[in-house]
């Protein structure tokens, strides 16, 4: 009896011992970001409507959803459920109760609340966040917002309060639900590049090509979208003027082999790409506007996939093939200082974290013969080499892209006989699908 009740308190140490490796796995992951820190409670009301103007209910239900759902995905607050909130909707400061909020069943330490009305074709928004255990002085953001009245509208007035809510209530990181995700999809007939807004919404196609287009890539001030596309001289890295509507010129691109998976320096001045124009393929870089290419690799085995350090423009991350299977690796921007980063199995499509200290990858740590093949996006710490893997048995999972919160991943999910284009929190939770019509390919989150 005594062996085994020893038995027994040996396990019970060897499980507290992982779950307790298991978190401070995670806590590293969280610097920098609050995604981690204890969450706000908060409440978000329905607006208040104002008015008899029949776009008003409309409007109003779209505002009130898009809001919601965005504070809902941001990672640092525990929303309270409509069911748990007071009955009340208050539309401004003098009609609300605090006290109703932070008692029980809410219990909201913070409130966000306001009217919303239709005026002669024009949208009028009143919005309020209130600490709710500061009766005295509880005012901690109000904005008024006055555009035209239609449903996009509504819902870009929306994504601008909420994303000065997470900003003021996150640690002073801008909120990501203006900015957009490019990918590919073969909706259409052939692959193209497309564009949604960052929480799938409003779903359009970019390009107009009638070939494949891949890899798109916008560049940091949102201006122009660099990606690879076959034509009859070949794989091709291709320029379009988002102003223009148009393909433009990129002479860097077309100097003969496969050229293919450009990036943007954070500063918008430089490009790196994969090219075979020398033989095997290499990273290549050259200015925004094509002029002053040169490779950085001249390694046997193929080299693709770059991504900039985007803290500080002065390194590199890579696939390279050098080694058999293919790694990751970092370099200087000039090639010096080659280290690899992961240590076997199958490793590809990197992406660097905004604040330059961690890496997003697809990885098949166990890849070999009767391995079913499936790929899990991983982030590894550049630093300690810690690494915490984000997506488990759930298909084939690739091409992450970092949003610019720190805070949110997009990545390409393949399962069953479908790609779409699914997001998650930076430490694996809060998975959801965007896409949902055609296959979705090779996601990219813009820069702000």
């Amino acid at each position: 009896m005594k062996a085994l009740i020893r038995l027994q308190s040996l396990v019970l140490l060897s499980f507290l011992a992982l779950a307790a490796s298991a978190l401070r796995a995670q806590d590293w992951v969280h610097t920098g970001t609050n995604l981690g820190n204890q969450r706000i409670r908060l409440a978000v009301s329905d607006f208040k409507p104002v008015g008899a103007d029949a776009q008003t209910p409309a409007l109003k239900a779209t505002f009130d959803a898009t809001l919601a759902s965005d504070l809902a995905h941001a990672g640092i607050f525990d929303m309270v459920s409509k069911s748990m909130q007071p009955q009340s909707r208050p539309g401004s400061p003098q009609e609300i109760n605090l006290g109703q909020w932070s008692a029980l069943p809410a219990n909201a330490s913070m409130v966000t609340f306001g009217a919303l009305a239709a005026q002669n074709g024009r949208l009028v928004v009143y919005g309020w966040l209130d600490d709710a255990h500061n009766a005295a002085n509880p005012q901690i953001l109000a904005k008024q917002y006055n555009e035209a009245a239609s449903e996009e509208m509504a819902r870009t007035v929306a994504h601008r309060f909420a994303d000065e809510i997470i900003s003021r209530l996150g640690g002073g990181i801008n909120g990501i639900a203006e900015t957009k995700i490019y990918f590919v999809s073969s909706r259409s007939g052939s692959k193209e590049i497309w564009a949604m807004d960052y929480d799938g919404q409003n779903q359009h196609q970019v390009t107009h090509l009638g070939s494949i287009a891949l890899s798109p890539r916008i560049s940091p001030d949102g201006s122009h979208l660099a990606f690879a596309a076959l034509d009859r001289g070949g794989w091709s890295i291709r320029m379009f003027s988002i102003d223009l509507g148009r393909v433009i010129g990129f002479p860097a691109g077309v100097g003969g082999g496969s050229n293919l998976s450009p990036a943007w320096s954070s500063d918008g001045s430089k490009l790196a790409f994969s090219s075979s124009r020398s033989g095997d393929s290499e990273i290549w870089v050259s200015g925004a506007s094509g002029g002053g290419l040169h490779r950085v690799t001249t390694f046997r085995g193929p080299d693709v996939a770059p991504t900039w350090n985007p803290k500080t423009n002065a390194q590199i991350a890579w696939t390279s093939g050098r080694t058999g299977l293919p790694q990751i690796y970092v370099m200087g921007e000039d090639g010096s200082s080659v280290q690899r980063i992961t240590d076997g199995g199958y490793a590809v499509s990197p992406s660097w974290s905004p604040n330059g200290q961690f890496l997003a990858f697809s990885w098949n740590r166990k890849y070999g013969p009767g391995d079913p093949g499936g790929n899990d996006i991983h982030i590894i710490d550049i630093a300690s080499k810690q690494y915490l893997q984000l997506t488990h048995e759930s298909g084939s999972n690739d091409f992450p892209s970092w949003a610019p919160d720190g805070r949110h991943i997009v990545f390409e999910r393949h399962f069953g006989h479908r790609s779409d284009i699914w997001v998650m929190l930076s430490d694996g939770t809060d998975q959801h699908q965007l896409t949902h019509s055609g296959n979705n390919f090779m996601p990219n989150w813009s820069w702000k």
